[in-house]
């Protein structure tokens, strides 16, 4: 991989759809302006991205200074 990574800043923007499929997987399907990106996961694999998602959330919430609302 190029010098991307967890913390560079891009302008990119995207979605991410999450669903069951009818094969009784988990899927994450990632689409952007240049690829659309399909994951299928079996549910205890999705569980445990679930997982590091809330742990990631709960740390970065300990580490970022909070953000002022516009008023």
């Amino acid at each position: 991989m190029s010098g991307s990574g967890i913390n560079k800043e891009t302008d990119e923007s995207g979605e991410i759809q999450i669903g069951p499929t009818s094969e009784g997987m988990v899927r994450l399907f990632f689409r952007t302006s240049q690829f659309e990106l399909p994951m299928d996961f079996m549910p205890d694999e999705a569980e445990e991205i679930a997982a590091e998602i809330v742990e990631a959330a709960n740390i970065a919430r300990q580490s970022t200074p909070k953000k002022k609302k516009k008023k």
